[in-house]
């Protein structure tokens, strides 16, 4: 098959199979989404950010946790320090680099752990109805009532400090907008016509949600995940900074910014450079988002 036929099969108004409906589609929105540049370079950054962390061994030019205490808070463009280092004379930019693996650990996990459980509360609230809608929502609504900082605070104070208990913890809060956008999706789809036609044919609620719901709730929640994902790297990175995040010497953004915060006045680069870590890749989830958006919002050619 020629380039041009190939092109001219994906880009095809009659597919000949639901493969080739899948395919066609996929390549269309992908040809949608490459067309916007502030998308592609929030996803450029955030493949960046992943082949720096799995390459961080080799990319990082110094051992993030060797201290050289006789050359603390040297500054920018040392030739062996080229951000410098900070209060126990580590190198700045090696710890960026690692601290880019545990940035990357905890948004994925918190994108497992979160929209699932806000899908699985949506979809049952939606479809069954009755208490159990009444019931679930109002455990939505609670969580919802707190600041998610100050929430995960409380989880943190109570499952112990760490960064495994500090994803828990933002995952605990994050999960309810997931429920509602879930929810909302659940009760427009459960009154189709298809739908019916599925309970005639003898499907239960359990094939309904799995097999015909949550297919078609997934690209919203995959869009609200990467809109989300910048507070969630902001939360972690907020634990970090009071201590009840990743613990010391791990090179976590938050924490590095909490040390330098002493010295932001005459060493303002120790805290600065990991906030700017922070903000360029809080950013680039940011576009990254909007891109999905405008491909996969429904509505978006209405």
């Amino acid at each position: 098959m020629t380039e041009q036929t190939l092109k001219q099969w994906l880009l095809t108004d009659t597919p000949t199979s639901r493969r080739h409906a899948k395919i066609s589609a996929f390549y269309q929105g992908w040809l949608s989404f490459r067309s916007n540049t502030m998308a592609m370079i929030g996803l450029g950054i955030l493949v960046a950010l992943v082949v720096i962390a799995a390459a961080a061994p080799l990319l990082a030019p110094h051992d993030p946790y060797v201290q050289d205490l006789g050359n603390r808070l040297a500054p920018l463009g040392t030739e062996d320090h080229i951000f410098g280092t900070d209060s126990l004379g580590r190198d700045i930019l090696s710890r960026l680099i690692y601290g880019a693996r545990i940035t990357l650990y905890i948004v994925a996990l918190v994108a497992l752990i979160a929209p699932v459980a806000g899908l699985l509360v949506g979809t049952i609230s939606g479809y069954v109805g009755g208490w159990t809608d009444t019931v679930l929502m109002r455990i939505t609504d609670i969580f919802l009532a707190f600041p998610r900082l100050v929430l995960a605070l409380a989880f943190v104070a109570a499952l112990g400090a760490g960064i495994e208990n500090a994803v828990l913890a933002i995952s605990l809060t994050a999960w309810p907008p997931y429920a509602r956008i879930a929810r909302a999706e659940t009760l427009t789809i459960r009154s189709s016509d298809y739908i019916s036609a599925i309970k005639l044919q003898g499907a239960g609620a359990l094939r309904i949600i799995t097999k015909h719901i949550w297919p078609l709730c997934i690209s919203s929640l995959i869009v609200r995940v990467t809109l989300d994902m910048a507070g969630i790297i902001l939360a972690a990175a907020g634990l970090g900074f009071l201590g009840l995040g990743a613990q010391p010497p791990s090179p976590e953004w938050g924490a590095m910014i909490s040390e330098g915060r002493r010295f932001i006045l005459d060493h303002w680069w120790v805290a600065t450079m990991p906030g700017l870590a922070i903000f360029t890749v809080s950013l680039a989830f940011n576009l990254l988002g909007d891109g999905l958006r405008d491909v996969l919002d429904p509505k978006a050619g209405e």
